[in-house]
């Protein structure tokens, strides 16, 4: 009986990858991807992988503070990483972009002290369709 529950729950969770079309997994209450374009909301942070280069990523979440009307705009650039610190409707943000490969860069979003996804996720939106009008 015990090995009859335990086989339909492994059937359960394989089939559930299969449908989801990722190897998602929950870890800690967030969820966590393989692959790119795979949101990852770990520790306060949203981080996603963009299949752009370094500067197009930069400049789209320029673009993204702009838009937003952020205020107190600190950017710090460097050679293949860098972040953006400004306030945003009252919430101090960061967004972290950072060279993963040629043509793949990681961009990292924190609202707040602590994290606030939904709001994470409204900014990784803005980049995305910032990227998508290049």
């Amino acid at each position: 009986m015990k090995k009859r529950i335990r086989r339909s729950l492994l059937l359960l969770v394989v089939g559930l990858f299969i449908l989801t079309g990722c190897a998602a997994v929950l870890v800690g209450g967030a969820v966590v991807g393989a692959g790119t374009g795979t949101y990852m909301f770990i520790n306060g942070e949203l981080k996603t992988d963009y299949n752009f280069n370094f500067d197009k990523v930069w400049s789209a979440a320029e673009k993204t503070v702009a838009s937003m009307r952020g205020t107190d705009v600190v950017p710090a650039k460097g050679i293949g990483t860098g972040h953006i610190d400004a306030v945003i409707n009252g919430e101090k943000i960061r967004i972290a972009v950072t060279f993963k490969e040629k043509t793949i860069t990681t961009v990292g979003v924190r609202v707040g002290v602590v994290g606030d996804e939904t709001a994470s996720r409204m900014i990784q939106t803005n980049i995305a369709d910032n990227l998508a009008k290049k």
